[in-house]
């Protein structure tokens, strides 16, 4: 679709080390590789947080609640 080939590639990454430097890039690399993980365990895991209520519960009242204002 963009035909992006070799040639591209390697420009854009000059252009990301001119803008960046070269001791900035394992850090970048680091970040991204940090975030795809992040995304990639959040889509594959099962719900870890459910705040939907469950049918049949009712809510209770807050403890500590003798005080009146």
């Amino acid at each position: 679709m963009f035909g992006l080939g070799m040639p591209e590639l390697l420009i854009i990454l000059v252009i990301v080390m001119v803008l960046f430097g070269a001791s900035k890039l394992p850090e970048m690399g680091k970040g991204i590789g940090q975030a795809i993980k992040n995304f990639k365990k959040a889509t594959s895991d099962a719900d870890e947080i459910d705040v939907t209520p469950k049918k049949g519960v009712t809510k209770e009242e807050p403890k500590g609640g003798d005080e009146k204002a």
